[in-house]
């Protein structure tokens, strides 16, 4: 049988127990916008409006997301709309096609 490794008692043990920080690089990012992108964000025109909407999620669920959303650095709401956008679009690529 293989042996479990104990729970982390925090976020920093739980990186450090799986090597996750010796991934990250310290090299420079550079991000650019598209120059169209950039003038809408700065004047304000990207602003989305969002709807809110309930529905009915198994607390386990919930919970499986917001440790994913966690480990990806974002808000779990955040990485739930992702995953439907990008759920929405293969769909519509499947009907169009």
């Amino acid at each position: 049988m293989a042996t479990q490794k104990p729970a982390p008692k925090n976020w920093a043990e739980y990186y450090d127990q799986e090597n996750i920080l010796e991934e990250t690089l310290e090299d420079a990012v550079n991000f650019s916008l598209n120059e169209d992108l950039l003038q809408a964000i700065v004047a304000g025109k990207r602003k989305r409006k969002l709807k809110n909407i309930s529905i009915n999620i198994d607390p386990l669920h919930v919970s499986a997301i917001k440790k994913l959303a966690t480990m990806k650095a974002i808000p779990y709401q955040t990485l739930v709309r992702q995953w439907l956008a990008e759920d929405i679009r293969k769909e519509l690529d499947a009907v169009t096609k």
